[in-house]
């Protein structure tokens, strides 16, 4: 035996290299390694079967409560948003006035009003905050309210929606 050539081993160990490399079960490099797992079919129930071939057909009159849900649940989510920025002013307002009851009567206050700071005597100051907190209860008030003729809208078409579709249709927010 020379040294030139391969031994038993050595020979299979370079091919068994080359099959892998070309093997047709291997998994293209582009593609994620979950794919196969994220592909598997899953069984329906019974009730899900049996619903899927009693699928009711959308009429246009049910089109426009779907989309009428959405554009509703889109509102409320804006409203919450502002909702929850006028309680943190709010609480930023209370905050403030309670540190200007701590302050001393002849001092001047720094107020806000737009980006500017105005020097303010603390009676004008603490009443310009008592206007602020009372526009802002307000707005609060409003947005409250708005909130909740927009949810008796939506569990209105939750419920007509839901008696037409069943199971199959997701209104869950």
């Amino acid at each position: 035996m020379g040294a030139s050539q391969p031994t038993r081993n050595e020979d299979k160990s370079q091919n068994s290299y080359t099959k892998e490399q070309t093997s047709p079960q291997r998994q293209p490099e582009y593609l994620p390694r979950q794919t196969a797992k994220m592909v598997q079919p899953r069984m329906l129930t019974k009730a899900d079967e049996a619903s899927a071939n009693d699928e009711n057909e959308v009429r246009r009159e049910d089109q426009e409560k779907i989309n009428r849900f959405s554009r509703l649940h889109q509102r409320e989510t804006v409203l919450q948003e502002q909702l929850k920025g006028k309680q943190k002013d709010k609480e930023d307002l209370e905050e403030v006035s309670m540190e200007l009851e701590l302050a001393d009567e002849d001092e001047l206050v720094p107020y806000k009003i737009g980006d500017s700071f105005f020097q303010l005597p603390l009676s004008d100051a603490q009443g310009m905050l008592s206007t602020s907190t009372e526009k802002i209860d307000a707005d609060v008030s409003k947005l409250e309210d708005s909130l909740g003729e927009l949810r008796e809208e939506m569990q209105q078409l939750k419920v007509a929606l839901y008696a037409r579709f069943g199971r199959s249709i997701n209104l869950e927010t």
